[in-house]
């Protein structure tokens, strides 16, 4: 019995370690409040470059693909709504399930389909959503980070 304990927490160190040498992404240049002439070219190039570099088993283009819908059909439910204040009262209505991404890639992340890094990517994102333009310039963040991630990730 305690030599499968002990053989179970080395594997687990060893997950542990590989998920460390993959570098942590850097988020400070995502910013949706004030939209940087860059935001939508080399940060999101360098985003998908970031979490690209995780094992081949995570965070596969599929996957990832999921959560850009999600927040596509977000951007679309709003985008429907041609009153400005009729479209701000269904925004906040729609904002819980918004976030609610956050614990839809907590559960990715558990079940090992998504990396740390792509946690954080959602969740830095996620966290500056107070408008209805803050959505719509995430939906046009993903969507380059989409692009530049599948010419990284060509073969999954």
């Amino acid at each position: 019995m305690a030599d499968y304990a002990h053989s179970k927490s080395n594997s687990g160190f060893k997950q542990d370690q590989k998920r460390d040498e993959t570098p942590p992404i850097d988020v400070s240049k995502i910013t949706l409040k004030v939209i940087n002439k860059d935001l939508f070219d080399c940060v999101a190039q360098n985003a998908a470059k970031s979490i690209s570099e995780a094992k081949k088993e995570l965070n596969k283009p599929t996957q990832l693909r999921r959560f850009y819908d999600e927040i596509v059909m977000w951007d679309q439910k709003l985008t429907t709504v041609s009153d400005d204040k009729r479209r701000a009262e269904k925004f906040s209505e729609y904002l819980p399930f918004i976030k609610m991404l956050n614990a839809k890639v907590a559960y990715a992340k558990g079940r090992n389909l998504v990396d740390i890094n792509f946690v954080q990517l959602i969740n830095h994102c996620l966290n500056q959503i107070d408008s209805y333009q803050d959505l719509k310039y995430f939906k046009l963040f993903m969507e380059a980070f989409m692009g530049f991630y599948k010419e990284k990730r060509q073969k999954d």
